[in-house]
């Protein structure tokens, strides 16, 4: 299969190439810097770009992801997240793409009350920040084109995903750098934000055999919750990381890594893509941090001999 991920080269798409790669599909990347050097809020670049491609499947995974940034720029994630995700589409149509996985995220579902978990695809979407926002519109979007225009798209809210290579943006890979600097410094504390949300962690090497498993099986027009269906908290990362450190590290808070709102519980059910493909999470979370830990003392150490 020929298949062109947009985002190619972050943090996602480099675990989804790799995975296309593997099972024999012709990828080809659309980033800044990717095969197709394209930004995706250009809407005759995009256009030209994806026409180019002759592509039977598109994985559309670029967009703006940090939700705590999102606050002091609502207008530049919804540009990006939502009008990139139009000129996706509509150069996908125009091209005639078969299949588009649009890529959401389950900050869509926004405040939950335990009685409303696990969440499924017919929640309610109660956006809370403007990431969230603007996935909601992109999403809608993508719904639209396939009501509307008959484009085969196939939507995805993924719940939170982990694993090498994840920016320090993202709660779990920015506790691992403040270990492995604490590691290499000698220091016995690290400052911590809010432990007490729980959140359902997928690695992300099983995220992206979910995507590919949806563009081969996933009913156009539908929308699949992407999660292990369980949720553990913060603090249990945080605990487990630091228990893998090569000393005894303590955890302080600092209030300054507060979000201005930050969701308490997100835990989904996964049943209509198990349903659908047959997927199942495979990597353990103890798997997943003991390799983010190893990925970023490597880029730690990478930092300081480049100083």
């Amino acid at each position: 299969m020929r298949a062109l991920v947009t985002g190619g080269l972050g943090f996602v798409g480099r675990h989804l190439v790799a995975h296309l790669d593997a099972c024999g599909d012709d990828v080809v990347t659309l980033d800044h810097h990717g095969d197709v050097a394209v930004d995706i809020t250009d809407a005759a670049a995009v256009m030209a770009g994806i026409g180019s491609v002759g592509a039977e499947a598109v994985y559309h995974l670029a967009g703006w992801a940090d939700v705590g940034a999102s606050w002091n720029d609502p207008m530049g994630v919804l540009r990006v997240n939502a009008e990139g995700t139009l000129n996706v589409l509509e150069a996908c149509r125009a091209a005639g793409v078969a299949r588009v996985l649009s890529v959401a995220s389950a900050d869509v579902y926004g405040l939950v009350a335990e009685g409303d978990l696990p969440l499924t695809e017919t929640s309610p979407l109660r956006p809370t920040s403007p990431y969230a926002a603007s996935k909601v519109a992109a999403d809608a979007l993508a719904q639209q084109a396939f009501l509307g225009h008959g484009l085969g798209v196939v939507r995805v809210r993924p719940f939170n995903h982990l694993g090498p290579g994840q920016s320090e943006a993202f709660v779990a890979p920015a506790l691992a750098a403040r270990i492995a600097r604490a590691e290499r410094t000698g220091q016995h504390e690290i400052a911590v934000g809010n432990l007490s949300a729980r959140r359902d962690f997928t690695d992300v090497r099983d995220v992206v055999r979910a995507y590919r498993l949806l563009v081969e099986r996933g009913e156009p027009g539908e929308v699949y919750n992407v999660c292990r269906g369980s949720d553990v908290s913060v603090q249990e990362v945080a605990d487990r990381l630091v228990a893998m450190a090569d000393r005894p590290i303590a955890l302080v808070p600092d209030p300054a890594l507060k979000r201005p709102v930050d969701l308490p519980v997100l835990r989904g059910d996964a049943s209509r893509l198990a349903a659908a493909t047959g997927w199942r999470p495979e990597i353990p979370l103890e798997q997943t941090l003991a390799d983010l830990l190893a990925d970023m003392r490597g880029r730690v150490a990478a930092e300081d001999d480049h100083r």
